[in-house]
């Protein structure tokens, strides 16, 4: 039995009853079978089913939003938020596939010769609960607009959204099949991953997670697209304007109570701007309001279980320990944990080196940009580095030192669908969104005629 439970009130809201063996493989049979027909429909058919589930997202987005904000506890506006750009995604892949897939001519010395864009079949997303509804949406839309079939795995915590993303395409009228949540546990993923019937694998979560599925898939020669953890930077430089940055960097780290994997975890600041900054960015953090995620105002809402707050616990008072200070914040109520700033902390500590998913920032001060980027280069993750600076000259030549798989100047990192999104180093590899992350799961199969 899989429980999903309010992390507010600790309130139960939905019990599932996990599929057997056979009915997982009832539902693979299923998408096997679907894969067939719609492979062979065409976009204009396609596109007119996706633009309708954009249309069930918005027209019930207070219903599917409120679902997310009592599985996780995510505050209301943001639910809201999420299910809008869900939306989005859908759109764009519903105008932008055909012409993302269109065969690519190149001349050669034959008579004709192209590539094509072919879909794979049926793929497996293994999908995390911080964002329940967009986590597995930029995956699902390209998906299907290829002609592929998506099989959902997703966190047991947010099982009722992940039944609600079934029938936001049920609704729209997609194909029986097309789209379908697997009720079942970590433990069963293996045995899904090795069927025959599945062609790739696509998943967002932890290291541990990737390897495993990166492991299971590589051994039967599967695609796998891995976005793993982050530990962005937000990097502020002496000639940032500091006004802008620092309402930047709050809504970058605090957003989503900071379970995100795009957060700006690791704040480095200049030396000569660190007072002028941390007055500003700590009165900004204090504002922020705490409180039922239902409540309308809370900003803040509380972690998505109690142990991920006692992890994060952990790591702040392990850091300590080595000589970080608290300068706000720093204590638990359950699986609430305040917003928290850590000043003081060295790259050996574990708020700098380890990803902390959850309200905490770490203040790291550096005296020119060699040492700013060897810094951020230190870390393990590679997703992305917000810098702040206006000097554009200046930004551009520092783009290419950094490691990560996006540099956003002036802004916090973000999915966007029109960008291809995706890490290196211990953050995956693979690519989502744009015309790069609808590629990921196709044939790209060269044709080539010939005259005698």
């Amino acid at each position: 039995m899989i429980i999903s439970k309010n992390p507010y009130n600790d309130k139960e809201i939905e019990k599932f009853q996990e599929f057997t063996k056979d009915q997982v493989d009832d539902a693979l049979a299923k998408a096997n079978s679907v894969f067939y027909s719609w492979k062979n429909t065409s976009f204009a058919e396609r596109t007119k089913l996706m633009k309708a589930a954009a249309e069930e997202l918005k027209s019930n987005k207070q219903e599917y939003a409120m679902d997310i904000t009592l599985e996780m506890g995510k505050p209301i506006k943001q639910s809201i938020s999420e299910i809008e750009k869900c939306a989005w995604v859908c759109e764009y892949y519903a105008e932008n596939a055909e012409s993302q897939l269109a065969d690519e001519v190149i001349e050669t010395d034959a008579a004709s010769s192209y590539v094509s864009y072919e879909p794979l079949g049926v793929v497996l997303a293994v999908m995390p609960w911080n964002f329940p509804f967009w986590q597995v949406f930029r995956f699902a839309a390209p998906a299907l607009m290829a002609g592929n079939i998506g099989v959902l795995k997703h966190a047991s915590n947010v099982m009722k959204s992940a039944n609600n993303i079934q029938k936001v395409f049920e609704n729209a009228g997609f194909p029986k099949g097309c789209f379908q949540n697997l009720i079942i546990g970590s433990k069963k993923v293996e045995d899904v991953i090795r069927d025959e019937r599945i062609k790739a694998v696509t998943l967002t979560g932890s290291k541990p997670a990737g390897s495993a599925v990166a492991s299971v898939a590589g051994e039967k020669i599967k695609k796998s697209v891995l976005e793993l953890g982050g530990s962005n930077a937000l990097v502020v430089f002496e000639n940032a304007n500091l006004e802008e940055a620092v309402k930047t960097c709050v809504t970058a780290r605090f957003q989503n109570t900071g379970q995100s994997c795009i957060a700006g975890k690791r704040l480095l600041l200049q030396k000569n701007i660190e007072q002028d900054f941390m007055k500003m960015f700590i009165e900004q953090v204090k504002a922020l309001k705490s409180g039922d995620p239902v409540n309308e105002d809370t900003f803040i809402g509380v972690l998505a279980r109690k142990d991920l707050a006692e992890d994060l616990e952990d790591q702040v008072n392990r850091s300590v320990e080595k000589g970080a200070k608290i300068l706000l914040g720093g204590k638990r109520d359950k699986a609430y944990y305040e917003p928290t700033i850590v000043g003081n902390v060295d790259k050996d500590m574990a708020v700098f080196k380890e990803e902390t998913f959850g309200p905490v920032v770490s203040v790291t001060i550096f005296e020119d940009e060699k040492q700013a980027v060897d810094l951020v280069n230190s870390s393990s993750f590679g997703l992305g580095v917000s810098i702040f600076t206006e000097d554009f000259e200046f930004a551009k030549k520092l783009v290419p030192q950094f490691e990560d798989g996006s540099v956003f100047i002036n802004e916090l990192v973000k999915s966007d669908p029109r960008l291809p999104f995706g890490g290196t180093k211990e953050s995956g590899y693979g690519r989502e969104l744009s015309g790069h992350g609808i590629k990921e799961f196709v044939n790209t199969k060269t044709v080539y005629f010939n005259k005698y």
